[in-house]
Order: C-alpha cells, then structure tokens, then sequence
C-alpha cells in the first residue's frame, strides 16, 4: 500500500454503450468510486477520477444489427444517455471521455505498437469459429452455448453469466451463432496474443504475496484461482469490423480486442483531462508517489487484475493499481439484473418517477451496497431506508435545529454560555467521527462508513431528546442558546461529512445553513466553531419527503408487467402434433354457446360447474378454470363447445362438452371465442 500519496488516479469502470445505466452499474462501481473521489477531494487531495464511454467490441455491434442502425449510432445514442445520468446522480469525474475518440485510438495504438516492437506478443494462426453463412468469423459475444464449467446452456463465449467463469469461445459445448442460429466451424485466422504465462511469477509477488492482507478476498481469491490454475496467452486481436485497427502490417480487417483497448480509456481519458486542465498525465500513471485505484464490479477482476497489468508491466513505464475494490452484483427483486430483458431500474426512468430524490437512491444502493456478497434490491426496502432512516433520522434532525433556531432566534446562531458535561462529551465525540468514517472509507467499506454517518445524525436527535429545548426555553433560556449552538455544529458537521454521500443533500444543506462551502473533511475534527454565533442561517426545508406504498406499488407493478413480457417473449410454442386427415376434424362438432349459470365445485379449487346454452340445449360442463375467473364475471359469456364430446362424471358431476381455452404468459386462461357481435348460440365452427 502506498503511504501519504502526493495524487489519486481513481477509474470507474467504462460503461458499454449499448445500453442506459442501471442501479446494478451505479451500486456496483461509480456510487463507490464517486463516494472515494468527493472524500478525497474535501480532504484535499489532488484527483484525477476518470472513466468514459466504451464503444467498441461486439457488444455494439450485436445492438447495431439488433436495432437496424450503425454502430456510430449506437454510440452516438447511449453515450449522450449515458452521460446525462451520471451527471444527474451527481458522479463527480473529472473527465469522462469515449474510446471511439481520436486520442484514444492514437493512444492505444501507440500502446500496441509498442509491446509488438518489444516482441512481448505471440503470432499465431489459431483455428477459430467461423459462421459460414453469415461469412464471418465470431466474436465471443456472437457464439452461445453451454458452459463446461456449470452447465449453463446459454453461455456466452467470452464469460458465463450464471456461475462467472471468463471462458474462451472454443470452450463452449453445442456452441451456436447468434447471427443464424447454425453451429460453426473452425477455420483458420491469425491473431497476436499476449503470453499471460510470463507475467505468472511477477502476479504472484505482486498480488498474492503483496496484497494479501489489503485487497477484499472476493477479488484476491479470483485472482489466486487463475493464477493457480496457470495461466495462458490471451488474444489481444479479433476479427471485427468494429474497433481500433490493429496498426501492423498483415493485420488487415482486424481490430484490437476490446479488453486491451478499453483499459487503455483511463490513460487516454486522463490525457484528454491533463491537456485542457494544464497538467502533466504522465503525473498520474508513471510517478511512484501516485496511488492509482480501479473501481470495477466482479465480472471485470480477471481484465484489471490479470490481464491489465501485464500489459501495464510489458509496456514498463507505467505504475500498477494499488487497489482494486470490486463489488460483487446487485439484483433487482431476488432475480438477476438484466439490460436484455429489461429486468432493471434505468437511472433516467427513476428520476421520471422520483424527481429530484437522486440521493434517495444513492443512499439505499450504499446501504445495501454488494461489497462482499450479492445483495438484493427491493422497492420495499427502498421505502423503508428513505422514510425510517433519511427521512426520520437525518431529515429529522436537521429540520427540528432549522425550524427552532429560527423560531428562536430569527435564524441567528446563539452565542453560547458554559458548557455543561453533556455539550462537551457531544462535541468531543462529534469530532471523532471524521476519523472514523475516514477508516471506513479507506479501506473501501462504503456501507459501513454509511452507518457511521448516520450516526452522526443520531447523536444530533438524541442530544435533542435528552435536552428538550422547547421545554427549556420557558424555564431557562440562556441555557437553550448552549443547546442549539451545540445542535447547529453537528448539523454543520452533517453537511460537510454527507457530501461524498449525498451530494445533493449537502447542497440543500448550504443553502438552509448558508454554510461557507470552504469547510473540508478535516474542520470537523479540528474546528469547534464549525457555524460561528451571530451567523444567520436560511429557511428550512424538507430534505426527505415520505415515499407513498402508492409509489411503490407503482415500480412492483411495472417490474411484473417486464417479467410477464418476458415470459411471452421467451416462450416456445408446443411441437406440431402428429397430422390428421379432414374427416378426423371433421367429427368435432365445435358450436358457439353462452354461459347462462356458474358456480364453484365443492372442495374443488380448480373446477366451474357451468350451464350453458349451446343452441341445441342447456348442458352442463365441468371446466378447469376457476383459478383464472370467478363464478360472476364469465356469466353471460360467449364461448366455443365441443358439444359432442362423450360424458363424463366428474366428482359426481356429468360433463357434457367442453369449451376452448388458451394459456396467456401469466399462466392465466383465455377463452378462445367469435369476436364477431351477434353471433348466434349453436351457430357451428368449421
């Protein structure tokens, strides 16, 4: 670990621009990472907090043809979405660049260029997966098939999404091209692979000798299972025609690898930052005295902690991350986040339904925050985190300091008298809690310098509670001016400290308290003066409204309309049955009827006892739909008979016919019925 770096490069994974962000992308990485940035900055530290669009790859190309676009469209599309919803949640780079960007290809050209004058690349003819009928080799993402590790049957080949193994698109079984459907062949092509085997020894001293004890055992124990399972060349180069071109010659038609070229983005983004700020880049990637941090959640471990720093350590020049703090996944609703399905939270949808309560979200994702293990997102604790904890805890606080300093005393801080023990051990252990979340924050548990923060607003309630100044104020009200003196440092002290947190929050401090926003992390453990008496503070205001169950209800209602989307679209329709001939049809005397009565059988959940005019007469027919409607609401309705199928009794019952239903994706029954009006009972179908 470094001590006492001189500067920070902080990167947040870069996001694909094949889609919005979600809650799993901001819980995962750049809530984390912006939550480290703000810290660092209201310490003082000069930060270099970097990310940017990543638009190369399959990724885009496999949505350019999905959506019948070009690629640059599909850039040009999520990287302007994408943009927007970081700066709506507040995440505080200092650039946010695209690899699609000029500087970016020279930069990763240049990177390339570079190791392969050094000869640090294996050129090899590999035998590759080649669709024939598409007339193209297949990346990673073109190829499904089953895991061989988990069994998987829809396995990507570039990485298995349900156990996470990272597999190498040969290693699927049953592979198929998502382009046509057919099974590819092998086929012979050239790539440059960079020989992960060499750098084995220099990861093992680095990382499993020298960061055994700092770095979180999710990603130190990925790391160790590769490393321990040996490791092999990686390709560096694919058959694409989207991307970087590979700058040697007889690389025609080739491009780089998106998992080289993406990690290169940080460098190039930090160039492009360096130039227009008047800075030296080099500062942040090749000098020592800099600590250099990847926020990434755990699908990427193997890229920036592998196969990244081989390429940092071939190239020579460059430092190595000191950390890389990796969360695992958030789901959404005990199922599995997914942008193809549309099974997540879109940050620009949320704001639709919850406008101007970014930190709402931003509290509840750090709160849950899936540091260790998976973690679950539900809408109702959402609820609860906002209206029991921000709204009851911290809103609470500040709005009883606000309401009564000015109703004291016209906004105007109190000069205080003697302190009594009380306001002393409150103010002692108030300028404690900066050093203590600073602990959390360092070593990278968000969710616990979180619980720490909140704290700080308990201290603030209970020293209200105990003291009760709105009674005080009628016996003794020289001591209230102590007490809310006393009550307006930690509510200064909330504003500073909830900023890495709950930005918007902490603006919406400054103007109720009109708080010089100079303060910095450090004042709250060193200054006792934080809001000094006779400064006038500003009307209060609700920082956390209350979320309705109506509101709730709302998101549960909208994700159970994606999951029955996606039951219908996913469902396979039932094999042809074996052929008949026309008369075998034709014996099936099929007449339009109308429910005339309707009643549930008897310890039986399952069965309607219906009577129904068929137009030749009135039947009666057992039917299994009673899980999908009630006695009252199909009577008078119009239906299709099978009038000449033979009886049957059921539990005592005679039936006589029965009527034809389908299946919606829910599982719930459908009549199959005329849709024509004044269609007559008894009327045939033929």
């Amino acid at each position: 670990m470094i001590q006492n770096p001189k500067r920070y490069t902080i990167t947040a994974a870069l996001p694909y621009t094949n889609g919005p962000i979600h809650i799993g992308h901001l819980a995962g990485v750049y809530v984390p990472s912006d939550i480290y940035s703000r810290y660092l900055r209201l310490q003082g530290k000069d930060v270099a907090f970097m990310c940017g669009s990543d638009e190369h790859g399959v990724a885009i190309s496999m949505k350019a043809k999905k959506e019948g676009i070009t690629p640059q469209e599909v850039i040009d599309k999520y990287d302007g979405i994408i943009r927007k919803s970081f700066i709506d949640f507040g995440i505080s780079f200092d650039n946010y660049s695209r690899t699609s960007a000029k500087i970016h290809h020279d930069t990763a050209s240049e990177f390339f260029k570079k190791l392969y004058d050094n000869g640090d690349f294996i050129e090899e003819v590999t035998e590759q997966l080649y669709d024939a009928k598409a007339d193209q080799f297949l990346a990673d993402r073109f190829v499904i098939g089953t895991c061989p590790k988990c069994g998987n049957e829809e396995a990507y080949g570039d990485q298995c999404e349900k156990c996470g193994s990272t597999l190498n698109a040969t290693d699927l079984i049953n592979p198929k091209s998502t382009i046509t459907g057919e099974t590819p062949i092998m086929k012979s092509t050239k790539h440059w692979f960079l020989p992960l085997d060499r750098y084995s020894d220099f990861l093992t001293k680095w990382i499993l000798e020298g960061h055994k004890s700092d770095w979180k055992p999710n990603v130190y124990g990925q790391v160790k299972s590769w490393i321990d399972g040996g490791l092999e060349p990686r390709a560096v180069t694919r058959d694409l025609d989207w991307g970087i071109d590979v700058p040697v010659a007889g690389a025609e038609g080739k491009k780089l690898y998106v998992w080289f070229d993406a990690p290169i983005g940080y460098i190039s983004a930090t160039k492009e930052w360096a130039a227009r700020e008047g800075k030296n880049w080099e500062d942040y990637w090749k000098k020592e005295d800099t600590k250099l941090v990847h926020f990434i959640g755990k699908d990427n471990i193997v890229f920036h902690c592998i196969i990244f720093p081989a390429m940092l350590k071939a190239e020579g020049s460059y430092i190595l991350p000191d950390n890389v703090p990796a969360n695992e996944f958030l789901n959404l609703e005990g199922n599995k986040l997914s942008t193809s399905k549309n099974w997540a939270v879109w940050l620009h949808e949320y704001l639709e339904d919850f406008p101007n309560q970014q930190d709402v979200l931003r509290y509840a994702l750090t709160a849950n925050a899936p540091e260790s293990k998976d973690n679950d997102f539900t809408w109702k604790d959402f609820q609860a985190r906002n209206n029991n904890e921000l709204a009851a805890i911290f809103g609470n606080f500040i709005n009883r300091v606000v309401v009564l300093t000015n109703k004291y005393y016209e906004g105007v801080v109190p000069t205080p008298n003697e302190f009594s023990e009380v306001d002393e051990a409150t103010l002692t252990e108030l300028k404690a809690y900066p050093t203590v979340i600073s602990s959390s924050i360092e070593r990278y548990r968000f969710r616990e310098a979180l619980g720490e923060l909140m704290n700080v607003a308990r201290l603030g309630n209970k020293y209200l509670a105990d003291e009760e100044p709105w009674k005080m104020v009628k016996t003794d009200p020289e001591r209230v001016k102590t007490q809310m003196y006393v009550a307006l440092q930690i509510a200064t002290a909330l504003r500073v400290l909830c900023e890495p947190f709950l930005p918007f929050t902490a603006e919406k401090l400054n103007k109720m308290l009109k708080i010089d926003a100079k303060l910095n992390w450090n004042d709250v453990a060193t200054n006792s003066d934080l809001i000094p008496a006779g400064h006038k503070i500003g009307e209060g205001e609700i920082l956390f409204a209350q979320i309705e169950d109506e509101q709730i209800q709302k998101q549960i209602d909208k994700l159970e309309a994606t999951k029955t989307a996606n039951i219908a679209e996913n469902k396979k329709a039932e094999p042809q049955k074996e052929l008949i001939q026309y008369d075998d049809f034709a014996k099936m005397d099929l007449r339009v009827g109308t429910i005339i009565e309707a009643e549930k059988m008897p310890k039986a959940n399952k069965l309607l006892v219906l009577k129904i005019d068929t137009g030749i007469d009135v039947r009666t027919i057992v039917s299994g739909i009673a899980e999908s409607f009630s006695p009252e609401e199909i009577i008078g309705k119009q239906v299709t008979v099978l009038v000449n199928l033979a009886p049957r009794a059921l539990r005592g019952v005679e039936s006589q016919g029965m009527i034809l239903m389908t299946n919606l994706p829910d599982g719930k029954l459908a009549f199959v019925n005329p849709d024509v009006a004044g269609v007559g009972n008894g009327e045939g179908i033929n």
